[in-house]
């Protein structure tokens, strides 16, 4: 039998889709421990359990591998700041979270749309990782959709919907594509614009706008959606996702326009204009936002996506 190449196999894994919880506990000094994890699962009803499977390689896996107590928290969309937090930063973490906490003493995410509080029924050494079955104790189901997760990024299925109207009588979709320290524009009669596809009904809008940037000579990694408007005045509603190129074809006749010279370009409209600053500015940060409204105004949503 071949050897299995862990790199290639856990890009495979990634192709499933999962929700993303952050499991947490207190160890025996009475510090409070979380990780991320979308290793979470169901396992039966009666009697009550769940599990989840703390990786070895976690600096608080011995605490989880003793714990008497645990609690999942199901993370709702908006929450990638929180998985993040989770997942790699390394100082006090729930010093940047809101969290409340159980009976037990044992914290959980405010803001979750489940939490489930557990007492450990079992837990099992399964190569790299543990399986740790825990009996739900309590529980709680709040409002909203939950925060996804397939392929490496997060992804959220309120969002999508919300970037296909299927009431406008025109769908556009675009993209903000960032290729080295440039973006793929493209030159109208208007002025500039990230390019963009109309999207037919019932048609998926991803995959519509990808084969529309192959063909346009930009192999792209769509990543989550930027921003979502209307015009009134044209009936249409525009959905504008980050992307990152690895290749740009000689003959694409997208333009590359420097990150740090889009201030000089003049856009094909004003709403566009708008977007475009916005995405120079927080291209600094790397921390991106949600713009969700019209034209003339709408709202800002903080969001953890890095492209």
């Amino acid at each position: 039998m071949n050897a299995v190449d862990p790199r290639a196999l856990r890009k495979a894994f990634g192709r499933y889709m999962t929700g993303v919880t952050v499991v947490t506990t207190v160890d025996r000094q009475g510090r409070s421990l979380g990780f991320t994890a979308n290793s979470f699962t169901s396992v039966s009803l009666d009697p009550p359990l769940l599990l989840v499977c703390p990786g070895k390689f976690l600096s608080s896996y011995e605490a989880f591998a003793q714990c008497r107590h645990f609690a999942v928290s199901v993370l709702a969309e908006g929450q990638e700041n929180v998985a993040s937090t989770f997942a790699g930063y390394k100082g006090d973490r729930f010093a940047k979270t809101p969290y409340e906490t159980d009976c037990h003493g044992v914290p959980f995410i405010s803001g979750a749309i489940a939490r489930f509080s557990c007492e450990t029924h079992e837990i099992v050494a399964a190569g790299d990782h543990a399986i740790l079955i825990g009996r739900v104790a309590g529980f709680h189901e709040g409002d909203g959709r939950g925060l996804g997760y397939a392929e490496g990024r997060f992804f959220s299925l309120g969002l999508e919907r919300r970037a296909h109207d299927p009431e406008a009588r025109v769908n556009r979709a675009g993209a903000i594509v960032q290729h080295r320290d440039a973006v793929l524009l493209e030159r109208t009669a208007d002025g500039y614009r990230p390019p963009e596809v109309t999207v037919p009904d019932h048609a998926s809008l991803r995959s519509t706008l990808a084969v529309e940037l192959v063909n346009r000579g930009a192999s792209a990694e769509l990543g989550p959606v930027y921003s979502v408007f209307d015009s009134k005045e044209r009936a249409v509603h525009f959905a504008y996702l980050l992307a990152t190129a690895s290749t740009v074809a000689p003959s694409s006749d997208l333009e590359a326009v420097p990150i740090d010279r889009l201030q000089e370009v003049p856009f094909a409209s004003r709403a566009i204009g708008s977007m475009m600053a916005r995405f120079a500015t927080e291209r600094r940060t790397r921390s991106f936002t949600l713009y969700l409204g019209d034209c003339e105004r709408g709202s800002i949503h903080q969001q953890q996506e890095r492209v």
